[in-house]
């Protein structure tokens, strides 16, 4: 590349990006124009020095792309930058009912990180865990990989074989696996009486359907003699917010559950119908880092109403609107616009809901074979932490003894 092409690569690199971040001047302040010229003005210096500087030639459509997304997932891990031929290849798959591994995903340091592995999909079957990062898909570094791009590469035909680079929690060295793309079935509500007439129900997954399940789980408890309810959303990364407000209804008959707001999107708040409550037994809901989006928003409106104790780990913050922002160039990018709040006023993709009551969960020990996958089945291990002898369900049970 001689030097007058690379000055209108880097020209048109530096232009790309420094038209998403001009489009913010509008309708601001001049202090807040001016703040945010200065940082152009630094982004437009750090180009000048790769150009100038850098070891060798660099590839400034790597160095644009790396910039963009490294900016969305500044603000938003869940966002994703797709270029024309991208997005033309989303809006085609986006809405067929694909098979997949059964990963919910975000970005984190510039790669993938695993939010949750839905229960017995492929790639909970292979131990993936909240918190393992995804290096690479079928040969493909994640690195600086939009989010949206790397979740079509997951889906395809059933029965196909996916390859992933995976650095597993506890064990930084990359594991190869492989994973067989089969559909996946959410996982079914599981409702059982434990310890002195406590009611326990886990929700892996949310959805309307799953919603309902819920409501005849509880019914049913209280009619076998629960005088408590403890209910378990850890690893609950499924279902869109709709489905965490119907969730909240059931077990609130009053007070806001959310609302939500953005910067052009007017505040729209979901308080509780009392007609669709279905109990007022004392509850404590659990909580991880794999509990997202529904999960949270059922989680925080129980803690802020009073309605019942928050007991675990900091959920993982993600409950939004996003759309996708079309480019002039044909490209898109799908941003939240939006986010839901705790009725407290906390937005929840940005400070997860903390519980009132923490503990953190006993670190699994997992071994795994040559072939990178599990010696002990993922399920069993999981089963173990749904008793009374789980600390995070004694705690629980403490804190409904304690009132």
């Amino acid at each position: 590349m001689n030097s007058r092409t690379k000055w209108f690569v880097v020209s048109g690199s530096t232009c790309l990006t420094v038209m998403l971040l001009v489009g913010s001047l509008l309708g601001k302040s001049a202090d807040q124009q001016s703040d945010v010229y200065k940082h152009l003005t630094v982004f437009s210096d750090v180009v000048a020095h790769i150009k100038s500087e850098y070891v060798e030639e660099p590839d400034m459509k790597a160095v644009t792309l790396g910039a963009l997304n490294g900016m969305l997932e500044a603000i938003d891990p869940f966002a994703s930058y797709l270029n024309a031929d991208q997005y033309r290849d989303y809006q085609r798959n986006k809405d067929l009912k694909r098979a997949g591994v059964g990963l919910i995903l975000s970005k984190k340091f510039g790669y993938l990180g695993v939010v949750d592995a839905i229960p017995e999909s492929p790639a909970a079957k292979a131990g993936l865990v909240t918190g393992d990062m995804l290096e690479g898909i079928n040969g493909i570094t994640t690195r600086d990989m939009a989010l949206a791009s790397a979740e079509m590469l997951l889906q395809g035909e059933s029965g196909t074989p996916v390859e992933l680079s995976v650095v597993r929690v506890r064990r930084p060295e990359p594991t190869k696996v492989s994973l067989i793309r089969a559909n996946i079935v959410l996982p079914a509500v599981e409702s059982k009486i434990i310890d002195d007439g406590v009611g326990y129900v886990n929700i892996d997954a949310l959805s309307p359907a799953l919603v309902k399940d819920v409501a005849t789980a509880v019914q049913r408890l209280q009619k076998e003699g629960a005088k408590k309810l403890v209910v378990d959303v850890r690893s609950c990364a499924t279902g869109t917010p709709d489905d965490g407000i119907a969730l909240a209804n059931l077990f609130l008959n009053k007070g806001r559950i959310t609302y939500v707001k953005g910067q052009r999107y007017p505040q729209k708040n979901f308080d509780a119908d009392p007609a669709k409550a279905i109990t007022a037994l004392p509850m404590a809901v659990l909580t991880n880092s794999g509990t997202a989006d529904a999960a949270e928003i059922m989680a925080a409106a129980v803690q802020d109403n009073k309605r019942g104790k928050v007991v675990g780990e900091r959920t993982h913050g993600d409950a939004a609107v996003r759309q996708p922002i079309t480019m002039d160039d044909g490209g898109v990018i799908i941003l939240s616009v939006a986010k839901y709040y705790s009725p407290d006023g906390k937005a929840i993709q940005d400070t997860g809901v903390v519980p009132g009551t923490p503990i953190r969960e006993a670190e699994v020990q997992m071994e795994f074979d040559d072939n990178g996958l599990p010696i002990v089945s993922t399920k069993d291990l999981e089963e173990k932490k749904k008793t009374e002898n789980d600390p995070v369900v004694k705690k629980a049970l403490e804190a409904l003894a304690n009132g």
